[in-house]
């Protein structure tokens, strides 16, 4: 039996997210790019992936999506480097990102407040049952969560830290 797995280049598993990796927002100084993210070992019959990136730790008593990109073809293996971009030419076709909580159908960077305890970073990718998540383009984190949850049939992930200091 093969393992589902998902990994990075960029980001450790377990370690620390780069600065670069940052956004460029609400204080923050990064460049807001998206990691390279890789997989293997998806079951067979998957239809279709998503990728979420969640933040369980932010003071918002929900945490805070960090990126959310569902259909994605039952081919893709990897997205590249800065995949997150708004309005992403290097998403494969008919591959949709969805609202972050940034507001923005793009990756948003790890901005922790300032001296606040390094935050969880929690990449995954869902192998969905269905070629296409029925939701509204403009669908909020909630919904996307929701039906993604849904039409999973199996997931792979892992998880990195970042902070900043006081």
């Amino acid at each position: 039996m093969t393992t589902f797995t998902l990994s990075s280049p960029d980001i450790p598993a377990g370690g620390s997210v780069p600065a670069h990796f940052e956004a460029d927002v609400f204080g923050c100084g990064g460049r807001n790019e998206s990691p390279v993210l890789q997989w293997s070992g998806a079951p067979a019959d998957a239809k279709s992936f998503a990728v979420t990136v969640y933040d369980p730790d932010a003071p918002t008593g929900s945490g805070w999506w960090h990126w959310i990109v569902v259909d994605l073809p039952a081919t893709t293996t990897q997205l590249a480097a800065n995949a997150g971009v708004k309005g992403s030419q290097t998403l494969p076709a008919g591959a949709r990102q969805m609202r972050n909580d940034y507001g923005a159908f793009a990756w948003g960077g790890m901005c922790p407040p300032p001296g606040d305890k390094p935050h969880r970073y929690i990449f995954t990718v869902h192998a969905l049952s269905l070629p296409r998540l029925d939701i509204p383009d403009d669908a909020t984190a909630a919904i996307c969560g929701f039906m993604i949850n849904a039409n999973t049939i199996a997931k792979a992930t892992f998880t990195a830290t970042y902070g900043r200091p006081a």
